[in-house]
């Protein structure tokens, strides 16, 4: 780290930056991003098979905060919108497959994740 306000986190193949002063996303947006990325995915895969392009899809999400406040989430609103000349049962089969979004079954199987901080 250093004293500007972007963090970089570097993965196995990509490094992916947040900021802590609202000029990037922060982490919390991020993950709220990762789940409308993820339903975008699983979106195009669908049209792939499907044979139709993906072109003019609008996925739309909105996080809900739960009882506990802004830091738990209650419901994920996923809207997806579809340009003409998709049929019902194309429109069906996209719906269907974004409910199968890894991220999304993550977060529903409530994951317990050992979260263990340590000086190294």
């Amino acid at each position: 780290m250093d004293r500007s306000p972007v963090i970089t986190v570097n993965g196995a193949k990509h490094a992916v930056s947040y900021a802590v002063d609202g000029s990037q996303m922060n982490p919390l947006e991020a993950f709220y991003a990762t789940l409308a990325g993820c339903a975008a995915v699983f979106a195009k895969k669908a049209c792939k098979e499907l044979g139709i392009s993906p072109e003019g899809i609008h996925i739309a999400c909105r996080p809900f905060a739960g009882a506990a406040g802004p830091l738990s989430l209650s419901k994920f609103k996923t809207e997806v919108r579809f340009p003409e000349g998709v049929d019902a049962a194309q429109k069906a089969a996209v719906l269907e497959a974004i409910k199968h979004c890894a991220v999304k079954q993550i977060v529903e199987a409530g994951a317990a994740v050992d979260f263990q901080v340590a000086e190294g």
